[in-house]
């Protein structure tokens, strides 16, 4: 239970860093609400990934870049899921402010990104 409230708190500063960047883009950049997106996603996996290792998980027992290459994996996945469903609320849901579907999105994906970082990622072998 403490690993998944820190998880919460890890997830939810990456929250704030990809609305952050979200909005900072659509708001002083021509980029638009998709490519917008497209860089906010990978600026808080970062973030995400350094909390996880040092604050919810602990280091894994796998090199950096081993442990990196499977955050990566698992995070591109949940990505690619949260942008999937950020996109269709944004197409099927004319006028949703993008934030909301930022955060209807986000919420789908943490369950998918708990059990893969918990069980693939940092996992004791």
């Amino acid at each position: 239970m403490k690993k998944l409230f820190r998880f919460l708190i890890a997830g939810g500063i990456g929250f704030i860093v990809d609305a952050g960047v979200l909005l900072l883009l659509l708001r002083f950049t021509p980029i638009g609400p998709y490519g917008s997106r497209a860089i906010s996603i990978p600026t808080a996996l970062f973030a995400t990934w350094m909390l996880n290792r040092n604050f919810t998980f602990g280091h894994s027992d796998r090199s950096l870049a081993a442990e990196g290459f499977r955050y990566g994996s698992v995070g591109l996945t949940s990505a690619l899921l949260n942008y999937f469903i950020y996109s269709s609320l944004l197409v099927s849901v004319p006028g949703l402010r993008p934030i909301i579907a930022v955060i209807l999105a986000s919420a789908a994906a943490t369950a998918f990104s708990f059990f893969g970082y918990s069980r693939f990622v940092f996992r004791r072998r």
